[in-house]
């Protein structure tokens, strides 16, 4: 392909030789990087993306901007599209009620914080003017929401307002852009395609890229799911499972009857299925952990029905407290404070009568566990904890991990 051999025209040759240089360097962004359509604009201070990856590009930026300096803002385009931007920037904006165009600004700042950090080197120049958090006294390593509350732009707002990187580094669209119904844009598809497909050639070579690059390539292969939802989930799937609240009934004979004749056979009827609710109330539960607990409490009994008068609550530290019918007060005491031994609470739970078709154990781990599989389903709440926080006076100590036979769900993991 040959240059455009129009005055101020668009040099295409040295734009795509940019790219290509940019493959060189950084092979695993390949996919995203030619997954990008180059549109010319005089109306673009630089280069700039949109959500639909379209990339805008200055004719006069092109022609004063050597090749590797090139190549570098190619890289930093493409990773405010792969990480996002343009949708976390929607968010924080509908969250923090960040309207201006300053806040976008502020914004597409965060978001190139973010990125230059771990984008340039290894053969990849870094552009002229192009920001580090260090520049800004701000630490590596941190996220675009992170950086943003940090920023303070004051006086220089004037001299940082040409960091022009479009909608696809913010959300707030631009006059030069084309939208969803112009040309050789990305459908939402496509462009997820192009993420999972980056994100997993990075997961695929441990060690191949910056650290920033590999935590992304983790989150995408490997989503964070909202763990009420799954706490949720996870209870409805006990108490819905085979023999979780059957018994047999003679209210009604079952149909074998009629092959015995003067016999009355029970039939199998299914009830609504009771549950224990364990709550760990032993001092390495927090206060705010507890009130989480009791908000969780009503969720299950959402989950089984509504039918508070199935679920009961036991308190248990290193000993079980008293089980307390959910719909006999609005409070439910938590009693303890003490060590923790949870198998007091899973005795407890399956001495009451009627006996609970499942358990659900709302606990920080740190506890020893039943030594058999309880005979009813069971569901782990665990309290998400860091490692450090296993040390108890014994940096090698770790708790019991909750049993194979138990259905773990993370509380507190996004």
């Amino acid at each position: 392909m040959t240059a455009d051999t129009r005055p101020g025209g668009l040099d295409r040759e040295k734009l795509f030789a940019a790219r290509l240089h940019a493959v060189r360097v950084r092979p695993y962004l390949a996919t995203a990087l030619f997954a990008l359509c180059p549109v010319e604009s005089r109306r673009v201070p630089t280069m700039a993306v949109d959500r639909y990856w379209r990339c805008y590009v200055s004719p006069a930026f092109v022609a004063r901007t050597p090749v590797e300096e090139l190549a570098g803002v190619w890289a930093h385009e493409v990773a405010h599209l792969l990480r996002d931007h343009h949708g976390r920037g929607d968010r924080i904006a509908r969250e923090r009620g960040l309207t201006g165009v300053g806040d976008r600004l502020r914004m597409n700042i965060a978001a190139d914080l973010e990125i230059n950090d771990d984008v340039y080197g290894d053969g990849l120049t870094r552009p002229r003017g192009a920001l580090r958090p260090g520049d800004l006294g701000l630490p590596d390593d941190q996220l675009m929401e992170d950086y943003l509350r940090e920023i303070q732009l004051g006086s220089r707002v004037g001299d940082l307002a040409w960091l022009e990187c479009g909608s696809g580094a913010d959300g707030l669209e631009r006059a030069w852009d084309l939208g969803p119904e112009g040309a050789h844009g990305l459908d939402a598809q496509e462009r997820d395609l192009v993420r999972l497909r980056v994100a997993r050639g990075i997961a695929g070579r441990p060690g191949y890229a910056p650290g920033g690059w590999e935590r992304w390539a983790e989150e995408v292969c490997h989503p964070p799911q909202p763990w009420r939802e799954l706490l949720g989930a996870a209870v409805r799937s006990a108490a819905s499972g085979a023999g979780a609240g059957d018994d047999y009934s003679y209210g009604r004979p079952a149909r074998r009857a009629t092959a015995l004749p003067g016999t009355v056979l029970p039939s199998l009827r299914r009830r609504p299925p009771r549950v224990c609710v364990v709550v760990d109330t032993s001092g390495s539960v927090s206060d705010a952990e507890l009130g989480s607990a009791l908000l969780e409490v009503a969720s299950i009994s959402r989950a089984v029905g509504g039918r508070r008068d199935l679920v009961t609550v036991v308190s248990c530290d290193a000993a079980a407290q008293t089980v307390h019918t959910l719909c006999r007060s609005a409070g439910i005491p938590l009693v303890g404070g003490g060590g923790t031994d949870l198998r007091a609470g899973f005795d407890r739970a399956l001495r009451a009568r009627p006996r609970p078709d499942v358990v659900v154990v709302l606990t920080d781990g740190q506890t020893p566990w039943p030594a058999s599989r309880p005979p009813c389903r069971t569901v782990v709440g665990l309290f998400s904890r860091p490692v450090s926080s296993y040390n108890e006076n014994d940096p090698d100590y770790r708790p019991d991990e909750p049993p194979a036979w138990a259905r773990v769900v993370t509380i507190g993991a996004t």
